[in-house]
C-alpha cells in the first residue's frame, strides 16, 4: 500500500501538521501502520476509509490521547507532547465521533470551558477575583460570544447543552474547540446523524473556519460531503494508507472502490484480527477515562 505523502500546499504556505511513520500497536495487534500525512496552512484534508480502518486511532495519536508506538507527529515543526492538554495548548483542537459536551452546563459555559488553555489567571486570582481575573473573565466571555455568533448559536447562549437539537450540539462542540484558538482543527465525523440541510450547513461552517486561517483535518463517512469539501483526501484501509490525492484522483482509484466494497487485499488481516484490534482500543478507552495516554511497548507494558 502507498506510504508516500503528497506535500502540503495550503493557500498560506507552510506545513501545519507533519505525521511521519505513525504506528499504533495494542500488544501484538497493529491498528495503524506507518502512516504519513501532512496538512498545510489553510488546507482542508480528509481522512476516509471503511469501518475499522484506524481513522480515529490515528486521530488519537495526533492529539495525545495515545502515544504512538512508532513515528513522530510535529505541529509547525515541533514534536508534539504526549499529553492531550499540552497538544491543545500547542494549537490543535478536536471534536469527537461521539459528542462530548457538558450536558448540564449552558451553551455559553461549554464554550468558556474551551478557553481554559488561553487564560493565564491562577488559583488565587480566581479565588480573590482581583481586577486581572475580572478582565480575563470579560475577555473570555466576549470571545465565547463571538464564536457563538460565528456558529449560529448566540440566541441559545443560556440553553442547557442537553436541550439542543443534535445538529446544534455538533456546532457547539466545534465552537468549544475553536475557543482554544487552534491553528489546526480535527473533526471526527462532524456530519454523523445529520440530515442533508444540517450537512450543508456544516460544510459551509468548515469553509468559514478555513477562512479564519485555521487548517482542518476531517474524518467522515459521507463521501459526497468529503469530496466536495477537501483539497486532498487520504484513504486508510486496515490501518495503512492506501492512496492520497485530490478528490478526483481518489474517487477514480479502483483500489478505493474495492476497499469500500470489501474486496480483500494481499496481507489484509482477517476479520477476527480486526475485531481484536477494536476490542483492544475499547479496553484502552475504558482504562484511560482520565484522559491520560496509554503506555506502549516502549514503556514496558507489552
Amino acid at each position: 500500500m502507498a506510504s508516500d505523502t503528497i506535500p502540503a500546499r495550503g493557500p498560506g504556505g507552510g506545513t501545519v501538521l507533519d505525521a511521519r511513520g505513525v504506528t499504533m500497536r495494542f500488544g501484538g495487534l497493529t491498528a495503524v501502520r506507518s502512516v504519513d500525512l501532512t496538512v498545510g496552512h489553510g488546507e482542508i484534508v480528509g481522512l476516509i476509509g471503511p469501518n475499522g480502518a484506524g481513522k480515529t486511532t490515528f486521530f488519537n495519536c495526533m492529539t495525545g490521547l495515545y502515544i504512538p508506538t512508532e513515528g513522530t507527529v510535529r505541529y509547525k515543526g515541533t514534536v508534539l507532547p504526549h499529553r492531550s492538554h499540552r497538544v491543545t495548548e500547542a494549537g490543535i483542537a478536536r471534536t469527537f465521533q461521539n459528542i462530548r459536551l457538558f450536558a448540564n452546563m449552558t451553551v455559553l459555559e461549554n464554550v468558556l470551558v474551551g478557553r481554559h488553555t488561553r487564560t493565564n489567571e491562577g488559583l488565587w486570582s480566581a479565588l480573590l477575583r482581583n481586577p486581572g481575573f475580572k478582565r480575563a473573565e470579560r475577555a473570555s466571555e466576549a470571545r465565547a460570544m463571538e464564536l457563538l455568533e460565528f456558529t449560529g448559536l448566540a440566541a441559545k447562549r443560556d440553553h442547557l447543552a442537553r436541550n439542543l437539537p443534535y445538529g446544534e450540539q455538533r456546532k457547539l462542540e466545534i465552537a468549544r474547540a475553536l475557543a482554544s484558538e487552534p491553528g489546526l482543527l480535527l473533526l471526527d465525523e462532524p456530519t454523523a446523524g445529520m440530515n442533508p440541510q444540517e450537512t450543508r450547513a456544516t460544510r459551509e461552517l468548515v469553509f468559514a473556519i478555513r477562512e479564519q486561517g485555521i487548517s482542518v483535518l476531517v474524518i467522515e463517512h459521507d463521501m459526497r460531503f468529503i469530496f466536495g469539501l477537501c483539497d486532498r483526501v487520504a484513504v486508510l484501509v486496515q490501518g495503512e494508507k492506501l492512496v492520497e490525492g485530490t478528490p478526483d484522483v481518489v474517487q477514480s482509484d479502483d483500489r478505493v472502490v474495492a476497499a469500500y466494497l470489501g474486496t480483500p487485499f494481499e496481507g489484509v488481516p482477517e476479520d477476527e484480527a480486526v475485531a481484536e484490534v477494536a476490542a483492544a482500543e475499547d479496553a484502552v478507552a475504558r482504562n484511560t477515562g482520565s484522559g491520560s495516554a496509554p503506555k506502549t511497548s516502549k514503556e514496558g507494558d507489552a
